[in-house]
Protein backbone atom coordinates (compact mmCIF):
# COMPACT_ATOMS: atom_id res chain seq x y z
CA UNK A 1 0.00 0.00 0.00
CA UNK A 2 3.11 2.06 -1.07
CA UNK A 3 4.04 3.25 -3.77
CA UNK A 4 7.27 6.00 -3.93
CA UNK A 5 10.65 6.28 -6.59
CA UNK A 6 14.47 7.27 -5.94
CA UNK A 7 16.25 9.35 -8.60
CA UNK A 8 18.91 10.99 -9.13
CA UNK A 9 20.02 14.61 -11.48
CA UNK A 10 22.79 13.64 -13.46
CA UNK A 11 23.28 17.51 -14.24
CA UNK A 12 23.87 18.74 -10.64
CA UNK A 13 24.28 14.35 -8.58
CA UNK A 14 21.33 15.75 -6.23
CA UNK A 15 19.67 12.79 -5.34
CA UNK A 16 16.04 12.01 -3.93
CA UNK A 17 12.88 10.25 -3.14
CA UNK A 18 8.89 10.58 -3.44
CA UNK A 19 6.27 8.43 -1.33
CA UNK A 20 2.60 8.10 -0.61
CA UNK A 21 0.87 5.57 1.39
CA UNK A 22 -2.43 4.83 3.25
CA UNK A 23 -0.72 5.01 6.81
CA UNK A 24 0.21 7.97 8.99
CA UNK A 25 3.67 9.85 8.59
CA UNK A 26 5.53 8.02 5.50
CA UNK A 27 8.45 10.52 5.12
CA UNK A 28 9.52 9.39 8.23
CA UNK A 29 10.18 5.86 8.12
CA UNK A 30 10.63 5.10 4.09
CA UNK A 31 13.08 7.42 2.22
CA UNK A 32 16.45 7.68 3.06
CA UNK A 33 19.70 9.78 0.60
CA UNK A 34 22.68 10.83 1.67
CA UNK A 35 24.42 14.09 -0.55
CA UNK A 36 26.68 12.23 -3.26
CA UNK A 37 26.19 8.72 -1.64
CA UNK A 38 22.71 8.19 -3.01
CA UNK A 39 19.32 6.64 -1.70
CA UNK A 40 17.25 3.76 -0.27
CA UNK A 41 13.67 3.14 0.01
CA UNK A 42 12.57 0.46 2.28
CA UNK A 43 8.50 0.01 2.29
CA UNK A 44 5.82 -2.95 2.66
CA UNK A 45 6.37 -4.23 6.40
CA UNK A 46 8.82 -0.98 6.94
CA UNK A 47 11.94 -1.66 8.66
CA UNK A 48 13.33 1.84 8.58
CA UNK A 49 17.10 0.31 10.11
CA UNK A 50 17.53 -0.93 6.73
CA UNK A 51 17.75 2.99 5.55
CA UNK A 52 20.70 4.04 7.33
CA UNK A 53 21.93 0.47 6.54
CA UNK A 54 22.40 1.01 2.79
CA UNK A 55 23.26 4.13 3.32
CA UNK A 56 26.59 3.09 5.25
CA UNK A 57 26.58 0.12 2.47
CA UNK A 58 26.92 2.95 0.09
CA UNK A 59 29.21 4.97 1.46
CA UNK A 60 31.72 2.01 1.91
CA UNK A 61 31.63 1.92 -2.04
CA UNK A 62 29.01 -0.91 -2.51
CA UNK A 63 26.95 -0.07 -5.59
CA UNK A 64 23.33 -0.53 -5.73
CA UNK A 65 23.14 -4.15 -6.87
CA UNK A 66 25.86 -4.97 -3.86
CA UNK A 67 24.06 -2.96 -1.77
CA UNK A 68 20.62 -4.71 -1.89
CA UNK A 69 22.21 -8.05 -1.34
CA UNK A 70 23.69 -7.27 1.70
CA UNK A 71 20.73 -5.48 3.21
CA UNK A 72 18.61 -9.04 1.98
CA UNK A 73 21.53 -11.20 3.30
CA UNK A 74 21.72 -9.00 6.45
CA UNK A 75 18.08 -9.43 7.27
CA UNK A 76 16.16 -12.89 8.33
CA UNK A 77 12.74 -11.27 7.72
CA UNK A 78 14.03 -9.78 4.05
CA UNK A 79 10.45 -11.87 2.70
CA UNK A 80 8.37 -9.07 4.28
CA UNK A 81 10.43 -6.14 2.60
CA UNK A 82 10.34 -4.09 -0.46
CA UNK A 83 13.55 -2.26 -1.13
CA UNK A 84 14.80 -0.06 -4.06
CA UNK A 85 18.94 1.32 -3.85
CA UNK A 86 20.44 4.09 -6.14
CA UNK A 87 23.76 4.94 -6.10
CA UNK A 88 25.50 8.03 -6.50
CA UNK A 89 25.66 7.05 -10.15
CA UNK A 90 22.78 6.48 -11.01
CA UNK A 91 22.54 2.83 -10.94
CA UNK A 92 19.74 1.38 -9.47
CA UNK A 93 18.60 -1.96 -8.13
CA UNK A 94 15.46 -3.37 -6.68
CA UNK A 95 14.08 -6.17 -4.33
CA UNK A 96 10.50 -7.27 -3.62
CA UNK A 97 10.10 -9.81 -0.70
CA UNK A 98 8.07 -13.61 -1.66
CA UNK A 99 5.40 -12.16 0.93
CA UNK A 100 5.08 -8.79 -0.90
CA UNK A 101 1.21 -8.35 -1.64
CA UNK A 102 0.26 -7.53 -5.00
CA UNK A 103 -0.36 -5.51 -7.13
CA UNK A 104 3.65 -4.91 -6.90
CA UNK A 105 6.54 -4.12 -9.27
CA UNK A 106 8.76 -1.84 -10.39
CA UNK A 107 9.70 0.96 -12.79
CA UNK A 108 12.38 1.91 -14.40
CA UNK A 109 14.01 5.36 -16.11
CA UNK A 110 17.56 6.74 -16.77
CA UNK A 111 18.36 7.71 -12.75
CA UNK A 112 15.44 6.25 -12.01
CA UNK A 113 13.31 3.73 -10.46
CA UNK A 114 9.93 3.49 -8.65
CA UNK A 115 8.38 0.45 -6.49
CA UNK A 116 4.98 0.13 -5.30
CA UNK A 117 2.62 -2.49 -3.42
CA UNK A 118 -0.59 -3.58 -2.77
CA UNK A 119 -1.50 -1.20 -6.00
CA UNK A 120 -4.34 -0.30 -7.93
CA UNK A 121 -2.75 -2.06 -10.84
CA UNK A 122 0.56 -3.14 -12.09
CA UNK A 123 1.08 0.21 -14.30
CA UNK A 124 1.60 2.39 -11.72
CA UNK A 125 5.71 1.81 -10.87
CA UNK A 126 6.26 2.48 -15.06
CA UNK A 127 4.19 5.52 -15.25
CA UNK A 128 5.94 7.08 -12.07
CA UNK A 129 9.24 5.98 -13.85
CA UNK A 130 8.19 7.11 -17.05
CA UNK A 131 6.88 11.13 -15.41
CA UNK A 132 10.31 11.53 -13.59
CA UNK A 133 12.64 10.58 -17.36
CA UNK A 134 10.00 13.11 -19.46
CA UNK A 135 11.71 16.68 -18.33
CA UNK A 136 15.18 15.47 -17.46
CA UNK A 137 15.88 20.02 -17.26
CA UNK A 138 13.25 20.02 -14.66
CA UNK A 139 14.74 20.30 -11.02
CA UNK A 140 14.65 17.26 -9.27
CA UNK A 141 12.26 17.72 -6.84
CA UNK A 142 10.27 18.46 -9.19
CA UNK A 143 10.20 15.51 -11.18
CA UNK A 144 10.03 13.14 -8.10
CA UNK A 145 6.77 14.91 -7.44
CA UNK A 146 5.72 14.52 -10.84
CA UNK A 147 6.30 10.64 -11.00
CA UNK A 148 4.70 10.63 -7.68
CA UNK A 149 1.47 12.35 -8.98
CA UNK A 150 1.77 10.10 -12.08
CA UNK A 151 1.46 7.12 -10.07
CA UNK A 152 -1.69 8.23 -8.28
CA UNK A 153 -3.07 9.21 -11.94
CA UNK A 154 -2.23 5.28 -12.96
CA UNK A 155 -4.30 3.92 -10.01
CA UNK A 156 -2.32 4.50 -7.19
CA UNK A 157 -2.90 1.71 -4.16
CA UNK A 158 -6.57 0.05 -3.41
CA UNK A 159 -7.32 2.94 -0.98
CA UNK A 160 -6.81 6.44 -0.65
CA UNK A 161 -3.48 7.67 0.31
CA UNK A 162 -3.02 9.42 3.80
CA UNK A 163 0.33 10.82 3.81
CA UNK A 164 3.25 11.97 1.22
CA UNK A 165 6.96 13.21 1.06
CA UNK A 166 9.67 14.60 -1.14
CA UNK A 167 13.20 14.50 -0.12
CA UNK A 168 16.08 15.89 -2.41
CA UNK A 169 19.82 16.01 -1.09
CA UNK A 170 22.61 18.54 -2.77
CA UNK A 171 25.87 18.88 -1.33
CA UNK A 172 25.02 19.90 1.99
CA UNK A 173 24.43 16.74 4.94
CA UNK A 174 20.87 18.87 5.63
CA UNK A 175 18.53 18.35 2.79
CA UNK A 176 17.92 20.60 0.42
CA UNK A 177 14.32 19.83 0.04
CA UNK A 178 12.79 17.46 3.03
CA UNK A 179 8.59 17.91 2.75
CA UNK A 180 6.10 15.92 4.58
CA UNK A 181 2.58 16.09 4.55
CA UNK A 182 1.68 13.17 7.66
CA UNK A 183 -1.94 12.83 8.00
CA UNK A 184 -4.84 14.28 5.49
CA UNK A 185 -7.22 13.76 2.86
CA UNK A 186 -5.56 14.51 -0.51
CA UNK A 187 -1.58 14.54 0.40
CA UNK A 188 -0.16 14.72 -2.90
CA UNK A 189 -1.99 17.42 -3.80
CA UNK A 190 -1.24 19.31 -0.33
CA UNK A 191 2.45 17.73 -1.17
CA UNK A 192 3.07 20.06 -4.21
CA UNK A 193 1.47 23.10 -2.85
CA UNK A 194 3.87 23.09 -0.36
CA UNK A 195 6.54 22.48 -2.73
CA UNK A 196 5.67 25.45 -5.08
CA UNK A 197 5.60 27.59 -1.72
CA UNK A 198 8.97 26.17 -0.46
CA UNK A 199 10.43 26.54 -3.88
CA UNK A 200 11.56 30.34 -4.28
CA UNK A 201 12.85 29.63 -0.99
CA UNK A 202 15.05 26.65 -1.35
CA UNK A 203 18.28 28.09 -1.92
CA UNK A 204 17.77 30.56 0.61
CA UNK A 205 17.70 28.29 2.99
CA UNK A 206 21.11 27.01 2.12
CA UNK A 207 22.48 30.41 2.02
CA UNK A 208 21.25 31.22 5.53
CA UNK A 209 23.84 28.08 6.72
CA UNK A 210 26.97 28.56 4.59
CA UNK A 211 27.06 31.87 3.80
CA UNK A 212 25.16 33.84 5.92
CA UNK A 213 26.48 37.51 5.03
CA UNK A 214 24.93 36.61 2.20
CA UNK A 215 21.50 36.13 3.51
CA UNK A 216 17.97 37.82 2.76
CA UNK A 217 15.60 39.25 5.66
CA UNK A 218 16.22 39.37 9.39
CA UNK A 219 16.18 35.21 10.56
Amino acid sequence: MTFSLIGRCSRTGQLGAAVSTSNIAVGSRVPFAAAGVGAVLTQHRTDPRLGPRGLALLRSGCTAQETIDALVASTPDHGWRQLAVIDGEGRTAVFHGKHVKPASGAGHAADCIAIGNILANDRVPQAMADAFGADPSAHLAERLLRGLEAGLAAGGEHGPVLSASLLVVDREVFPLVDLRIDSGEDPIERLRALWEEYRPWMEEFVIRAVEPNRAKGSS
